[in-house]
């Protein structure tokens, strides 16, 4: 199955996490069904079988989630985080309310009918690797976020996702029963190992370089580097590092340092296809400062050619 390696491509997934490179994209439905099996316990072998539904924030206001899928009458909704997120059973509440939207409006099912109609089961799970200790597998209920005095009353909505630990070397039995599971475990480990010492582009070099060459995703991986390098960049703590450089300009005591930290933080983001909304919603800052900054940066480009 050819690799498609174009702009297009690049420009598609600009924002894309690794997680979302490997196992949501329609050239690669055998390393999604292999996950799907591995979590499921099951025994699938035809990846056609699978029918990507992934939101596009084109079309969803900005709502995007990372991997969803319809296999066998159930609806799959697969999100990766890299920071302990509580709120998951919230957030996956709303996507899956916007995937049965789009199943509606694309099997032309009318939810207003007296007859009625079918649609398929929903399956919540995120995939964690983070740097804190987390167990092999958490239930997040949606219960959780209820006020305390409420936590005790049965509600109308119940929503549980399951957390599963990818983190190599934790869950051997999950990463053990999906190859390219396992390899992407060992592939996010080992750059965030060398990142310690190097950027975030050296890191991704050293990583693809000590990739074994029997792993399934190598292939797609170096064929599109600046894809995953991009990937890795998407999903640094830009809340902390933010945080951080405004705390050393107040220790500094230096105001003009601290704005010219904060014009910093959003041309790097600009740079890394933030929108304006995003980049202003991440800085705390009205949308019209980093509209100005977009401006500036716009003028040196072609101040340069």
């Amino acid at each position: 199955m050819p690799i498609e390696t174009d702009n297009e491509f690049l420009n598609r997934n600009r924002k894309s996490t690794l997680f979302c490179l490997i196992f949501g994209r329609h050239e690669n439905r055998k390393w999604t069904l292999d996950l799907y099996n591995a979590i499921n316990n099951s025994h699938y072998t035809n990846p056609d079988e699978i029918t990507l539904n992934t939101l596009e924030d084109a079309l969803y206001m900005g709502i995007k989630n990372d991997v969803s899928f319809i296999l066998d009458s159930v609806m799959n909704l697969y999100e990766h985080q890299s920071t302990f997120n509580p709120n998951m059973p919230l957030r996956q509440l709303e996507y899956a309310a916007d995937l049965y939207k789009k199943y509606l409006a694309e099997n032309n099912l009318d939810k207003f009918s007296s007859k009625r109609i079918t649609i398929p089961l929903a399956k919540l799970v995120v995939f964690y690797n983070g740097t804190k200790d987390e167990p092999k597998e958490t239930t997040l209920k949606l219960s959780d976020l209820y006020p305390e005095h409420l936590m005790d009353v049965d509600a109308d909505i119940f929503v549980t996702t399951r957390m599963l630990n990818i983190n190599y070397g934790c869950n051997k039995e999950l990463l053990d029963a999906c190859k390219p599971l396992s390899e992407y475990s060992w592939a996010v480990d080992t750059e965030r190992r060398h990142r310690k010492t190097m950027s975030t582009e050296e890191a991704v070099k050293k990583t693809l370089e000590e990739m074994p060459d029997d792993f399934v995703i190598k292939p797609f991986l170096v064929a599109n580097k600046e894809a995953v390098t991009n990937s890795f960049l998407t999903e640094y703590d830009e809340k902390l590092h933010i945080e951080n450089e405004k705390n050393i300009s107040y220790e500094e005591g230096r105001t003009e340092g601290r704005e010219e930290a904060i014009e910093n933080i959003i041309t790097n983001m600009l740079k890394l296809h933030k929108t304006e909304k995003e980049i202003a919603e991440i800085c705390e800052c009205p949308v019209e400062e980093v509209q100005k900054i977009s401006h500036k940066m716009n003028l040196n480009l072609l101040s340069d050619q």
